[in-house]
Order: C-alpha cells, then structure tokens, then sequence
C-alpha cells in the first residue's frame, strides 16, 4: 500500500552522518536520552502478540474482492478495514524498525524487522485488488457512494487521488503484463548499485602527509574538501579517471534503466517520461521546467558565489576542484542536548507558542533517541505512528551541524505531528514535495536566529558560509541534475542513443555553462563530465528536482514569516497558513497546499525569494570581510 510504501522510504532516508560516533553501549546511555517506545508498545511480548494478531487478519481482506461495487455500506466496510489493517501493520513496522536500529548486531531486532517487512508485503498483494476495482467501477459510481454516505468523506482525497489514474489504466489483464514487465525495472537500478557499491575497484593515492588513501564514495568526500590544492588535484583525477574506465558500462545501466520509463510512458499513455514521473504527486511538468528556467536567469548570482569563493581562496583561477573545500575557518561550537533543544526552540520562536510547546513537550516525552553507540544506526531521520506520536533518530555528538540536523528533523517531525493532529488517517501522510519544506523551514529559521544573536566575525563567517554552500549545492547542482536527467529522457524519447560517451559530452556541456566554464569564472576539466555516473538518484524517476523546489519554497515562507514577526505589532498571517499546510496532510496535492501557504509554485516568486537570500547572505559575507 501507499503508506507502508511512504514508511519504507522514511526509515531509508539518512539525513546526515555524525563524524564521530561514540564507541558507547546503549545499556550506558541515561533513559532520558532514549527514546520511549512503550508509547508504541508495552515490549517486545506485546509486539509479538500483536504480529500474531496481523498474521491472522491478513487473509481476511480477500473478503471483499470482487464486492467493492455493490453497495456504499459495503464499499465502507472494505476501506475501513484495509486502513485499519494498514494502521497496525505500520506500528507494527516502526517499532520492529525502530528496534533493529538501536543496534543493528542484535539478530532478534533484525529478525522483528524482517518479519515486519514480511507482513507488509503479503498485506499489499492482500489488498492489490482494491485498485483496479476502485477504477473499475469508475469515477461516477465511486463518488455517488461517496455523496451517499457521509462516512466516505474522509477518503475523497485519497479515492480522487486513484481515480486520476483512470485515463492511463489499461484492462485487467494488460495491467497484470505490465506489472509483471514492471518486475524488472529496478535491475538497471541494483546492477549499478552493486558495481560501484562492490565491484568498482576505487583507486588509492597518496596525499601530502604520506598518507595513503582509498578513494571510495566516502573516501572522495572527505578528501575532495582538503586544505592543500595538490591533494584535492590528485583526488579528483584518480577518482573520476576510474569511473572514466567503465563509462560504456555504466551508461549502459543508465541506458537501460531510462528504457524502464519509456516502457511505462508508452504502456500508460503519458504524453512524455517527465509527465508520468510527476504524476504520482499530481505536479505539472511546467513547475520542473519553471525550476530551469529560474536557474539559468539566475545563473549571474552562481557565478557571483563562485568568485566570492575564488577571492577568499586567494586564487588566481576557481576550478571545479576547489568547490568543496572549505572558504572558511571552522568555528568549534559545542552543545548538550539540552542547550541543543533550547537552542532550536527559541529559534522557531516565529511559528508561535502552540508549535514551541508541542515540540517542548515532544522533547520531554523522549521523542528523541540521542546518543551514538556501537551498532546504532548512523545518521538520523523522523518516523512516527498515526495516533501515537513522531520520533527522531540523532546521532548527537554536540557539533552545530547536529543541532541544524535536529531543527531540520524536528521540522519532519511536528509535519506529522500537526498532520496526525488534525487529519484522519486516510489523509495523515504527505508527498515529499512538500515535506522537505517544513524540514528546510526550520533550518532557515535557526541560521537566522544563530546569525541575529551573534557577535563573533568567525562564527557570523562560518554560519554564512555554511548557509552560503547548501544554496549553491541545492539550488544550482540539483537544478543541473534535474535538467540532465529531463534532456536524457527527452533524447531518449527522440530515439536517440545514451552512450556512456553520448552521457558525458551532455553533462560536461551542463557543468560548463552552469559554473562559467568559457568566461573563466570557473575552469572546469573535461574528465570531470563522468560525474553523471557517480549519481545514484538519476537512477529514480525524477525525484532530485524537489531538493531546489522545497528550498525555494521554504525560503518564501521563512521569509514573510520572519517580516510579520519583526513587526511592531506582530501579526501572523503568514504563520497561521503555513501551520494550516503542515496541519493538512494530504488533504489537497502539494502545488494547491503550498499556494494555501502563499507560494505559488507555478510562478518564479519562491525560486526569486532563494536567490535574495543567497544575495543577501554573500553581502554580508562582503561586509564582514570588508572589516
């Protein structure tokens, strides 16, 4: 079903990972920095009870195939019962993951785990009939059960949101050979996963120091950012000189994986790759290539950004090469969880009191799991349970990016929150179009609040420049990851042929109009076009675009929120229709909850509201500077 499938992706997105793990057994860690799940469960013997309880209810939902149709009562029945079904199979779910992740050694959690996992995908194929027959039965009949029975309501937006699909359903029978054709799709995607996760054989260099290292995807972030300009030389063309070696093959995974889209285009009568890959979240293409089309207005303030970098650099020319590496002095500012919390609450001091006070209250009721310890999991993330309550996962070592983690998480956090609050179950879940916006949110409102109430050059230089790097890094690469992987499909659809060779003339030639490659803003070196083969998200299906979009959004938001709140007399007009999106689940499609909101995601108004911010913040980087 939809939400285990939203679960799923939940529990898989890693926000960041904590430098240095604590080599610390959980049994050491205090209670209060754990976090409580007899919210969720008395123990382990009560999730069993209920798995067992699950298990037995399962086969049950094959009571109603074939009946969805023959009455309004009936029709009830049937949806109630699956999202019931659908409620305790995700408590279920979350728990015994939640579990495995205190430490993932401990084979019993492992095996709670899989066994959830299990139980998730005999529900779906249980309940795989509902669908089509809700389809079948056409939108006419569904909706005159709906206004016969007000206890159908509540699923109107979810029933609309199927009942969309009615245009690019095909027969029973030609749906049951797509879906078995739709069975190979993820082969392109898991080949490249275990070739460059595997098989790749990563090169070793030696740096400055004397130090021998091993470039692997880790190894390449951490050393593309050193200090001394030989070394980041040696990294770069070693690491992108092996990629260079198998670019034939990787192109052909990407290739085929991109021959998957087509596939579904053609079979579902989508007028192109970039509609169909849209659908599910009902955004129209023109907001994609609105995205582009703002970048590339706008591509004067990157380059602005990246002659700031060259300047502070004291370079006579800014390469590719120098992009990660740091512009400037680390500042070494430290927190306990609790001045960390604090910290985060005070900065969203703008959404108000009631937001404040729930997050405060969430903190004290241990949403949070804080401590790292042997075998946790690493980074962090935020689940929950309808009727239960949100849940963050920190790796908390008491570095400032772990407290912009748990405002960024806290943001996910009170979306579910609000969501579950105010929303039935039906609608309680949200797209990821809109979710990075109350994450994203949050981490506005703290750089500014940390930017307001501090003195120190150092630190006002280090917060702008950290700031200063993520614009860049989400507004303009991911909108060139975007636009990439919008053109491939599109020669694709055209016939033409994605040779890995094919593959990196067009990224190249993206890379050097996007950084300034022949005004000299920014020389970029011809190797470096196989950077296309080291993205594993072109491997979804038109996903990197909502980084950029959520940013400007968000950006938009955090910014009249932020006016209202400096004014003599306060209002929060602003404030009260961005909680009032938050609160709405998926009540309405994300483009028509965030115009609710004041952003109007059809228009260049947020992606111009991002841009002033990164303006603004390189001004005062000048002004600091300038000192």
């Amino acid at each position: 079903m939809k939400k285990m499938l939203a679960l799923m992706l939940a529990l898989t997105a890693i926000s960041g990972i904590s430098p240095n793990l604590r080599a610390e057994e959980r049994a050491g860690v205090a209670e209060k920095y754990k976090w409580n799940m007899a919210d969720l469960y008395a123990g382990d013997e009560a999730w069993q009870a209920a798995k067992e309880n699950i298990a037995g209810r399962i086969p049950q939902m094959t009571q109603f195939q074939g009946k969805l149709g023959e009455s309004a009562d009936g029709f009830h029945s049937a949806l109630s019962a699956m999202m019931d079904l659908d409620l305790a199979i995700t408590r279920m779910a979350v728990y015994a993951s939640m579990r495995h992740d205190e430490d993932t050694r401990v084979g019993k959690t492992r095996e709670m785990d899989q066994i959830a996992q299990d139980l998730a995908v005999k529900f779906s194929a249980a309940v795989s009939y509902f669908r089509p027959e809700i389809l079948a039965l056409g939108s006419a009949k569904v909706m005159g059960f709906v206004s016969t029975d007000k206890r159908l309501e509540p699923y109107k937006p979810w029933l609309d949101d199927i009942l969309r699909y009615e245009a690019h359903t095909l027969s029973a029978p030609e749906e049951k050979i797509a879906a078995t054709a739709g069975m190979l799709s993820d082969a392109p995607g898991a080949a490249y996963k275990t070739f460059t996760n595997a098989d790749l054989p990563y090169p070793e260099i030696t740096l400055a120091s004397g130090e021998k290292v091993r470039l692997d995807a880790q190894g390449y972030t951490k050393y593309r950012a050193s200090a001394d300009r030989a070394d980041r030389d040696k990294v770069f063309q070693a690491f992108w000189g092996k990629y260079k070696e198998f670019e034939r093959t990787l192109g052909a995974t990407l290739n085929s994986h991109i021959k998957t889209h087509l596939f579904n285009k053609e079979v579902h009568k989508f007028s192109d790759s970039l509609e169909a890959g849209l659908f599910g979240a009902n955004v129209p293409a023109s907001v994609y290539k609105q995205l582009i089309s703002d970048v590339h207005a706008n591509l004067p303030t990157l380059h602005r950004y990246l002659k700031l970098r060259q300047k502070m650099m004291g370079i006579d020319q800014l390469r590719y090469e120098d992009l990660y590496a740091s512009i400037v002095k680390k500042v070494d500012m430290r927190y306990t969880p609790e001045e960390a919390q604090d910290l985060v609450l005070k900065a969203l001091s703008p959404l108000g009191p009631q937001y404040t006070n729930d997050l405060k209250s969430g903190f004290e009721k241990r949403w949070v799991d804080w401590i790292p310890t042997t075998g946790k999991r690493s980074g962090a993330y935020s689940t929950g349970v309808y009727g239960v309550h949100p849940y963050q996962l920190q790796n908390f070592t008491g570095l400032y990016e772990e407290v912009s983690t748990l405002a960024h998480e806290s943001g996910h956090s009170m979306h579910s929150f609000l969501s579950a609050k105010n929303q039935p179950y039906v609608t309680s879940d949200y797209k990821t179009f809109v979710a990075e916006v109350a994450s994203t949110l949050n981490e506005n409102l703290l750089t500014h609040y940390m930017l307001d109430h501090t003195k120190d050059k150092d630190t006002k230089l280090f917060l702008l420049g950290s700031y200063l790097d993520g614009l860049r890094t989400t507004l303009f690469r991911q909108t060139l990851f975007a636009e990439f992987e919008m053109r491939i499909h599109e020669l694709a659809e055209k016939g033409g042929t994605l040779t890995g060779e094919k593959l990196t003339e067009l990224y190249l030639s993206l890379l050097k109009e996007y950084y300034g490659d022949t005004t000299g803003v920014c020389k970029i070196n011809d190797l470096y076009g196989i950077e296309w083969a080291y993205i594993p998200h072109f491997y979804y299906n038109f996903y990197v675009y909502q980084y950029a979009t959520s940013i400007t959004a968000s950006a938009q938001i955090a910014a009249n929120i932020r006016a209202e709140a400096s004014l003599k007399k306060p209002t929060a007009k602003s404030r009260g229709a961005y909680l009032k999106m938050l609160s709405s689940g998926s009540s309405k499609y994300p483009i028509e909850l965030l115009k609710d909101a004041g952003v109007d995601m059809t228009t260049s108004g947020p992606f111009n509201a991002a841009i002033k911010e990164m303006n603004d913040t390189m001004d005062q980087m000048e002004k600091l500077l300038a000192q």
